[in-house]
């Protein structure tokens, strides 16, 4: 394995182009299909936490920090012949625009070595992985941000989350896609370090720091025509949880508009030594859409079902479909609903103005150490603009704006909160 690595890029960006170039330069494919791109993304993140304290939050009022970062994404083809080989690379670093000590730990930044409080001026992570193809099947073993049902990497503040193992990929039946992966090591969203995989722990749902030796991943994809595709997966945490994935997704074009459909169904249990305690959980969430011209109307409904709250790995992102900014709305026995309204200012004559809003609200939680029902809700806005042309083509200007309250403040905090995003791709290669 490839593990991430701190500052002094230069000289880890030198020892790549070396390895590159003592793998045989000629071979067609290798360098020829070889791709390059720096994504320059500036964040502003501001939370304002409404209520009391809370042991999580450190007593803090308020998160407030902005900050530079950079993600060099560069994949080499492959090597000739049956067997070929090739090479990956995710550089990542982080600058410290503005932060104090009583608003830090925005998750932007990681925290300086002498003084928790304060946030690193900056930070950097580098990640490799080797690949193998032969015919459709791509075995890769490194460093990778993994998007997948039961593990989709966390990109929600400056830089992504990295997984670190080994995954195979393959394609050799029409429509059918096979995916295995087993990873043992996780590099979070504001952090250098690589640590040993392990459960969330969201609002002590779980006790922090479960860690497990790794975690396996078994899936099938296949799409029956191109309205319609299902997936299954099954993943396991070692001595943790046992989790299964079923997945729809449908859509039909109308007389006017079209409709849309996406419904997930995951099953999680404990297993071996239960070192998280017992997990006992079931999941439904589905959402039905609507489109007409620049409109989506959309309408969500996700319920949790069991003694307790849905297991998944920490530096993930759950894949539920009331998933919002702020928080999961997975906790014991909730259930919720959203509705959610998308605009495309194209049908106006603007492309690349695009606007939603969406508002969920969940109840029926069990609250841990409480006989009284919790209940939540959230509201997001986001406005976004890309650059369709021109010198300035793919830079994006995204304003994003979450209000979200609840019931049972010892456990979930109420917040406003928002986030400008400012992202600029160009290919280097």
């Amino acid at each position: 394995m490839f593990p991430p690595f701190p500052l002094a890029p230069g000289r880890r960006v030198a020892g790549l182009f070396l390895l590159c170039a003592a793998i045989d330069a000629q071979a067609a494919g290798f360098l020829e299909d070889s791709t390059a791109k720096v994504e320059a993304r500036t964040v502003y993140f501001n939370r304002d936490l409404r209520d009391g304290h809370s042991s999580s939050s450190q007593g803090a009022s308020k998160r407030e920090e902005w900050a530079q970062g950079f993600i060099l994404d560069v994949r080499s083809g492959y090597t000739q012949g049956p067997l070929g080989f090739g090479v990956d690379a995710l550089g990542m670093a982080g600058f410290k625009l503005d932060s104090s000590p009583a608003d830090s730990n925005s998750g932007l930044l990681p925290s300086s070595g002498h003084d928790p409080r304060r946030s690193a001026d900056e930070y950097a992570k580098l990640g490799v992985a080797g690949k193998l193809r032969l015919s459709r099947t791509v075995l890769r073993y490194g460093s990778m941000m993994p998007d997948m049902p039961l593990l989709k990497y966390n990109d929600g503040r400056l830089l992504p989350t990295l997984f670190h193992g080994a995954m195979l990929t393959s394609q050799e039946v029409r429509d059918l896609k096979l995916t295995l992966a087993r990873l043992d090591k996780y590099t979070a969203r504001d952090s250098t370090d690589r640590q040993d995989i392990r459960v969330h722990c969201k609002n002590k749902r779980y006790a922090c720091g479960i860690e497990a030796d790794h975690f396996d991943l078994a899936g099938l994809d296949y799409r029956f025509n191109d309205r319609l595709s299902a997936q299954y997966q099954v993943a396991k945490l070692e001595n943790i949880y046992r989790q299964h994935f079923l997945g729809l997704v449908a859509s039909q074009p109308l007389t006017l508009g079209s409709l849309v459909a996406d419904l997930r169904l995951i099953k999680s249990d404990d297993i071996g030594n239960a070192r998280a305690g017992a997990i006992d959980h079931r999941a439904f969430s589905g959402m039905l859409g609507y489109n007409l011209g620049g409109h989506k109307v959309s309408a969500g409904w996700q319920r949790m079902y069991g003694e307790s709250a849905m297991p998944y790995l920490d530096g993930s992102n759950p894949y539920l479909v009331n998933y919002a900014q702020v928080n999961d709305f997975a906790a014991a026995q909730e259930r919720s609903w959203q509705l959610r309204y998308d605009y495309d200012f194209k049908a106006l004559g603007v492309p690349g103005l695009t606007f939603f809003t969406r508002y969920i609200n969940g109840d029926h939680i069990r609250v841990p150490g409480s006989t009284a029902e919790g209940r939540e809700w959230e509201r997001d806005t986001e406005l976004k603009y890309q650059v369709q042309g021109g010198t300035f083509k793919d830079l994006s200007v995204r304003l994003r704006n979450s209000t979200y309250r609840s019931n049972y403040a010892q456990w979930a905090r109420d917040m406003d909160e928002t986030r400008i995003i400012v992202s600029y791709n160009f290919s280097i290669l």
